[in-house]
């Protein structure tokens, strides 16, 4: 049995897969659209909240204080092994339900919320790295309302930047753009 959320993060997961496995070793120290952190630490942060995510789903406490390093041997097998235990963990129908005790939220938006780093952080650093990505259409869209209705709060907590112009003509989809654009990012980055 599958969830919606399971089924969109098993749609977007391969994507975002693929561009882990492509980052070569020397690329680890380049610069990418989060402000904060190069490539190396960006993987850090990706591996912590497919991790964090998987224990939210099935309502276990999280640790986001934690930042180990997994960038140690075959760490780009263990990301993919730790993405399909992430949309494992999301398909049981009764992940869906009620609050999450460490975020506070309804667990359909911390499943999203999964969903939204795996896209985006996807996105970063495929275009940090140099490699072509195209999301999941079907995360894409849904993940238009979640930015919306988590936005404010995001933005107030330095999550999201404030929403940047999506420019015209659209590169690289006009939905891909937009969704970017509302997390505060520059869809045409590196440049302006």
């Amino acid at each position: 049995m599958t969830t919606q959320t399971s089924d969109l993060l098993a749609a977007a997961a391969p994507r975002t897969v693929d561009v882990v496995r492509g980052i070569a070793d020397d690329q680890l120290d380049l610069p990418t659209p989060c402000h904060d952190y190069v490539v190396r630490d960006l993987l850090n942060h990706l591996f912590e909240v497919v991790a964090n995510f998987r224990d939210l789903a099935v309502k276990r406490p999280v640790e986001w204080a934690e930042k180990p390093d997994h960038l140690d041997d075959g760490w780009r097998d263990r990301f993919e092994a730790e993405t399909g235990r992430l949309v494992a963990a999301w398909s049981d129908p009764s992940t869906l339900e009620g609050v999450s005790r460490g975020m506070g939220m309804p667990q359909t938006v911390i499943g999203g919320m999964a969903l939204l780093d795996l896209t985006v952080h996807g996105w970063d650093l495929a275009v940090a790295t140099g490699q072509p990505y195209q999301p999941a259409p079907e995360a894409v869209a849904e993940l238009h309302g979640l930015v919306e209705q988590l936005g404010p709060n995001a933005r107030k907590m330095g999550i999201f930047a404030d929403p940047t112009p999506t420019p015209t003509p659209t590169t690289p989809t006009p939905d891909l753009a937009h969704l970017l654009s509302q997390t505060g990012r520059t869809p045409t980055w590196p440049t302006p």
